[in-house]
């Protein structure tokens, strides 16, 4: 199987208030519409919030949207004058990472991440 392109599909139970969130909350930029959904870019994927083809149900996705931002302080600082809820403050993870946990208001799991200067995802493994 060759692989062209990927996104994430969320088929959320309240779609105004979904795309709302991610449109001007997350401030995510419109790579597409259409008559029933939104495309938005999210760095180097795609994240459609569509209102068809769903249970017209709470969400039951167990995974986590990862997005990553450059500075996590001012992103958290962003959010919480938006009004959204943090569920966990920014902090640095075991893994080296800075990471800050919020939810879409359909309960889907955000993770906003921050990799800093000295993360081995930031160095160059070619030799």
């Amino acid at each position: 199987m060759q692989v062209l392109s990927s996104r994430i599909i969320l088929r959320p139970a309240n779609y105004r208030a979904t795309l709302s969130f991610y449109k001007d909350v997350l401030g995510l930029a419109i790579s597409r519409e259409y008559a029933s959904g939104t495309v938005f870019f999210a760095g180097q994927g795609l994240i459609e919030v569509a209102d068809h083809g769903g249970s017209g149900s709470s969400n039951t996705f167990e995974g986590a949207l990862w997005l990553q931002v450059k500075d996590i302080a001012k992103a958290q600082s962003e959010l919480a004058a938006k009004g959204v809820r943090i569920d966990r403050e920014a902090k640095r993870e075991s893994w080296g990472l800075h990471e800050l946990w919020i939810t879409d208001p359909d309960g889907v799991k955000i993770v906003v991440v921050q990799v800093p200067d000295d993360h081995p995802l930031r160095r160059d493994s070619r030799s």
